[in-house]
């Protein structure tokens, strides 16, 4: 079970070592903060897969000092205010 209290590349760890495989992450070198600063217009996102001591390791291969597991979901029309669309 993981603490609720958990959040950032702390929550990552946590998941990983619970036996996930693959989390998806907004991702940085510098803190938290950035990678999710950072979540408009660019490709910082990745699938962590391993954690080390001090850093996170990628499915394309690149460590990243930050990993904030995060959610990506696909919209509905409805979400979008399209509700007569055909």
């Amino acid at each position: 079970m993981l603490n609720n209290g958990l959040t950032g590349s702390h929550l990552t760890r946590a998941m990983l070592a619970r036996g996930d495989q693959q989390v998806w992450c907004a991702v940085a070198d510098y803190s938290d903060e950035e990678a999710m600063q950072d979540l408009v217009n660019n490709d910082f996102t990745a699938f962590i897969v391993s954690a080390k001591e001090n850093s996170f390791l990628c499915t394309g291969g690149m460590e990243w000092k930050f990993a904030v597991p995060i959610k990506i979901i696909a919209l509905t029309a409805t979400e979008v205010s399209m509700n007569h669309c055909n």
